[in-house]
């Protein structure tokens, strides 16, 4: 993921379900850091272009040359669906791992063009893959920081203060608790919504 040297405390506003719709506010500089981490993620999801790939294979999204991705943060977003069986969870992937990435992208691209509109106002479709692309966000961040359990959890969250990010793992803590805390926001005004509805 990439540090800025500095960052601006934050000054979001958080997402609300209102007249109307999903509305949401961030800074310039928010907008610049969010955007750079889904550029980040959807760099690590870009399936590598092979040489002599199968055309009619790859438009039906299987890949028979798929492997476990070695690193970690790549295996949180893609990971083994069949416990305890290696050779069950490869032919899954051979099935299914290029539509989830490109599933996953596609969110995370959306989520980065919406960013480009100075008034954040999101329709549910999209209020659902700015959940998914924040998620995935989240999920490479908590990994990089070697989140296992609640007390690493809690370490990471009791870091707030800006003006005190030294070094990466402290920085990466408080853009770790910020994306959370936008993504939460973002689920509590997509559950306002629905009730609304009901």
């Amino acid at each position: 993921m990439r540090h800025p040297e500095r960052a601006a405390a934050s000054v979001a506003k958080a997402f609300k379900y209102g007249l109307k719709g999903i509305t949401g506010f961030l800074e310039p500089a928010e907008r610049d850091l969010l955007r750079g981490l889904l550029d980040d993620v959807i760099s690590m999801l870009d399936p590598e272009v092979r040489e002599n790939e199968d055309p009619l294979a790859a438009l039906i999204g299987l890949d028979m040359d798929v492997k476990q991705p070695t690193d970690r943060a790549l295996l949180r977003l893609l990971p083994n669906v069949v416990k305890d069986d290696d050779d069950g969870s490869l032919e899954f992937r051979q099935l299914t791992e290029r539509s989830v990435r490109e599933n996953k992208i596609g969110a995370l691209r959306a989520t980065a063009m919406g960013l480009d509109k100075e008034d954040l106002v999101l329709t549910p479709e999209e209020a659902a893959r700015w959940s998914m692309a924040l998620n995935d966000v989240r999920l490479v961040l908590s990994e990089r920081l070697d989140i296992r359990d609640e007390a690493d959890a809690e370490h990471i969250h009791s870091m707030q203060d800006w003006s005190q990010a030294e070094d990466v793992e402290s920085y990466l803590a408080l853009v770790y608790n910020f994306t959370t805390w936008l993504q939460e926001s973002l689920v509590q005004a997509m559950i306002s919504a629905r009730q609304a509805k009901s």
